[in-house]
């Protein structure tokens, strides 16, 4: 499945929203973004001059009329409710854009009750705020994966919409948004090397246990977390039956569910254009809670661990003996047949003594697979 198809105008507004980050490498940038630099130089001192006027090929009016006055100011609200009805006043308070300042919120909560403009919530209830938040420190120290449940679409051929969904834990921001057909290994990986193409590699991802995240056997890796360790990724799943364990991503979907998937879709590609759009606001326009009402995109920077297009080299130690996995994903040692998962099936494995007498741990890379007992063979 092809990488999310985004406006001209939304990648440009990426690029330099990333690019004028404290200590962002723009040059680094232009690469992923598939720009000279002295093409994203250009967009740059543009957008200081005219914002996101500046990035228009041609000359356009401008989105937004400029600083409302007082007298404006009811209007100016209602228009934001009917914009996004599913925000409270407190984040329509932070779009205002006036020359006397910003109203409190409760000033903008009497307008709407005024003009009789009521907030959505899916369930007819507000949700209560988070009395106690955690967040990595930095972004891309950990991303949060998961897919958000299946629905059904109105084109028979296609009959379920998978949503893909990539956040990264300090920011919020959303890194991927896909409307795919399944949930399969060969759908996800072509989807997160396009991420993480974008967005570089991070320290940590986060998922469930369920395929292809993780492995049916206990102990086993699947094919995926292999492939992430390849890449320098450390990967961790959430506690059965615990999906507060991912608790951002999981406010994340309710979020997505009571904004966009309520709504009726006729196919995939409806669907992707849907969500890409709302992706597009939701990292670049809607205030978060937790970020001071600031919208993710000004809390991130892209990873500067740029993707290896070809998997570097496993290298062990100079004493353990390195053998092969094969197909089904067993190895043979001093005799014995032993299996260490399927995920494995190709890759190489070092078997390295314990310093118990005949006792031998068989390692992937950093992560202890199992151990092998010699002493245990029939003679």
């Amino acid at each position: 499945m092809p990488w999310s198809e985004r406006s001209t105008m939304s990648i440009r507004r990426e690029f330099v929203q990333l690019a004028e980050q404290p200590q962002s490498n723009i040059r680094e940038l232009c690469r992923r973004y598939g720009v000279s630099p002295k093409t994203g130089y250009k967009w740059l001192e543009r957008h200081r001059e005219l914002g996101d006027a500046g990035l228009q090929d041609q000359s356009r009016r401008p989105l937004h009329s400029p600083a409302r006055s007082t007298e404006q100011l009811e209007s100016a609200v209602v228009q934001l409710h009917e914009r996004f009805p599913y925000w409270g006043a407190r984040k329509l308070r932070s779009l205002l854009d006036t020359e006397s300042g910003r109203p409190h919120h409760s000033t903008i909560d009497a307008i709407l009750k005024r003009h009789g403009c009521q907030v959505l919530y899916h369930n007819g209830q507000a949700q209560a705020p988070a009395t106690h938040r955690f967040e990595h420190p930095q972004p891309n120290d950990l991303w949060q994966m998961d897919f958000k449940g299946h629905f059904h679409l109105n084109d028979r051929r296609s009959a379920r919409c998978h949503p893909l969904t990539l956040l990264d834990d300090h920011s919020r921001f959303s890194l991927c948004l896909q409307a795919c057909e399944g949930e399969r290994l060969e759908l996800v990986k072509p989807l997160l090397i396009e991420v993480f193409r974008r967005y570089g590699l991070p320290r940590r991802i986060t998922a469930d246990n369920g395929p292809p995240w993780g492995s049916n056997i206990a102990g086993g890796l699947s094919t995926l977390e292999v492939w992430m360790m390849r890449l320098g990724i450390d990967m961790s799943h959430s506690r059965p039956y615990h999906p507060q364990t991912q608790g951002k991503l999981e406010r994340f979907h309710q979020t997505l569910k009571r904004e966009l998937l309520h709504r009726s879709f006729s196919d995939l590609e409806h669907c992707q254009q849907v969500m890409s759009q709302w992706r597009e606001q939701y990292n670049h326009d809607r205030p978060h809670e937790a970020l001071d009402q600031r919208p993710p995109i000004k809390h991130y920077q892209p990873s500067l661990r740029s993707y290896p297009e070809q998997l570097p080299d496993v290298e062990y130690d100079p004493g353990d003996r390195v053998v092969k996995v094969r197909q089904m994903g067993q190895i043979s040692f001093k005799g014995l047949n032993v299996f260490v998962g399927g995920g494995l099936a190709g890759e190489r494995v070092a078997i390295r003594p314990t310093t118990e007498e005949g006792i031998y741990d068989v390692v992937f890379i950093r992560k202890t697979l199992r151990q092998i007992d010699i002493r245990q063979r029939t003679t």
